[in-house]
């Protein structure tokens, strides 16, 4: 008899298990309790609301997975973690404060929820022409631009980066496509600005608002990477900042580069992080000059 009313519970466990520790309200009747039961357990702590239909399972401390989980169900069939929470969970961004990201079909009439944000979004809507989507659990036939990443249903790497276009800092966009570069994510027709840090899209930021020519970035000359590149010029400008160049093997590597690009023919010119934030206008004119732009 105590291993037949068991049963339930077990069924919830092994589901929440797979869900970071949340379960809805139809896999619960899926799993055998019915309306009474589930509000028995939901009085003992057993269970713990969290959004309509959506409950934690034996404690309330989910995890953000749970979270992201939970807001995913809680916006019903063939909705996706999208934007900056689908950044967050391709590991493109650090987590962010606020409510959670989610995109569902445009034909739905499903209203928000709270701690959620709902972008309504027709290509999930649309079956897929090619056979390289994947479906969307539950839902009717195949959608577009969705997977799914630690079981969790998100928008694809692609998509993701195209919806944060926006909707968060430019800076924060960039550094999501350098990442998912990094991790080796096919970003198709998404365009990158080459940059490998925050401190050298702030660079690049600067050269467009000053009017500069554009510079290569991060090419290589000869034997040495530089941050940025005038060839016809012949200039190289190096964005530095101090923690990464105190050190004495950062230090003869810059010394190193530096004496080899200049017997090349090259100007060098090093500007670090704190120059940039006090005096941008400076560097401005300094480049000019080194550009022969005049004083603009």
């Amino acid at each position: 008899m105590r291993e037949e009313s068991d049963r339930p519970e077990i069924a919830v466990a092994r589901i929440a298990v797979r869900q970071h520790g949340v379960i809805t309200v139809s896999q619960l009747h899926g799993a055998g309790l019915d309306k009474s039961a589930i509000s028995r357990r939901l009085q003992s702590g057993r269970l713990h609301r969290v959004h309509h239909g959506v409950y934690a399972v034996g404690h309330r401390g989910l995890s953000l997975q749970g979270r992201f989980m939970a807001a995913a169900f809680a916006c019903g069939e063939g909705a996706v973690l999208s934007h900056g929470s689908a950044a967050v969970v391709w590991g493109l961004l650090r987590p962010i404060d606020g409510p959670v990201h989610v995109s569902i079909p445009t034909t739905s009439g499903r209203k928000s929820r709270r701690g959620i944000v709902l972008h309504r979004c027709q290509a999930l809507a649309e079956p897929s022409p090619t056979p390289t989507s994947l479906p969307i659990r539950g839902g009717r036939g195949r959608r577009l631009l969705t997977t799914y990443r630690d079981n969790i249903p998100v928008t694809t790497v692609p998509r993701t980066i195209a919806d944060l276009d926006g909707s968060i800092p430019p800076h924060l966009v960039q550094r999501a496509i350098r990442q998912a570069e990094l991790a080796g994510h096919r970003l198709d027709a998404i365009a990158s600005d080459r940059t490998r840090s925050d401190l050298e899209t702030a660079f690049l930021d600067l050269y467009r608002r000053s009017g500069l020519p554009q510079p290569e970035v991060n090419v290589k000359l000869g034997r040495w990477e530089v941050d940025f590149l005038w060839r016809a010029q012949r200039l190289v400008v190096e964005a530095d900042t101090w923690t990464y160049h105190r050190g004495s093997v950062a230090f003869e590597n810059d010394h190193a580069r530096d004496l080899d690009l200049r017997a090349a023919g090259f100007t060098v010119l090093r500007f670090t992080d704190r120059q940039l934030e006090s005096e941008p206008e400076r560097i401005a004119a300094d480049l000019r000059k080194a550009l022969g732009c005049g004083s603009g």
